[in-house]
């Protein structure tokens, strides 16, 4: 099967997850940026078609170009992966998750969501800037469930693991 995994990633986790799947898949790996002007025969040329981005305040970045790119590729196995901070068991993550697609897009498009991590020391200026005005506003909350939050993003940590690329591998090679 021939594959083409796409990724954007700000501090590396998206990047890791994405090269990850290709290893596995045998795909070839492009960054958005070297891609993105593409036109659609280069995507027909390929049976599966991954995106990796990074969330940011509960969205996948750069999510719709590969959401305009699908709905003429609805014939591949498409697939998004969202890799964000929170752990994959984080409600929140269901709620973003539903919140990617169209009901629609859901016909054609396999979701998926890794956990990653935060990286401040990678993050561009405006990106940490805003998660640290972000962390102070869940630490002086008065809900309990939220403080925990900041104290856990209050500071660089990585939870990525290979092991929750194996949905997808299932799903592609399925």
């Amino acid at each position: 099967m021939r594959t083409l995994v796409v990724y954007t990633s700000q501090t590396g986790f998206a990047r890791r997850y994405a090269e990850w799947v290709a290893e596995r898949m045998r795909a070839d790996i492009f960054d958005l940026k070297d891609v993105q002007k593409k036109d659609m025969e280069y995507f027909k040329g390929y049976d599966a078609i991954v995106y990796a981005g990074w969330c940011m305040a509960g969205k996948v970045v750069k999510v719709n170009w590969f959401l305009d790119k699908a709905s003429g590729l609805k014939e591949k196995k498409l697939a998004v992966i969202a890799v964000g901070g929170s752990p994959i068991d984080n409600p929140d993550v269901d709620v973003s998750m539903k919140n990617l697609m169209t009901d629609e897009q859901r016909q054609y498009i396999k979701a998926f969501y890794c956990q990653g991590g935060i990286n401040y020391e990678k993050m561009k200026f405006g990106s940490r800037l805003a998660m640290k005005a972000f962390v102070k506003v869940l630490k002086n909350s008065k809900d309990e469930k939220q403080r925990e939050v900041g104290n856990l993003i209050d500071h660089s940590y990585d939870i990525s693991d290979v092991k929750y690329i194996d949905p997808i591998i299932a799903f592609l090679e399925g």
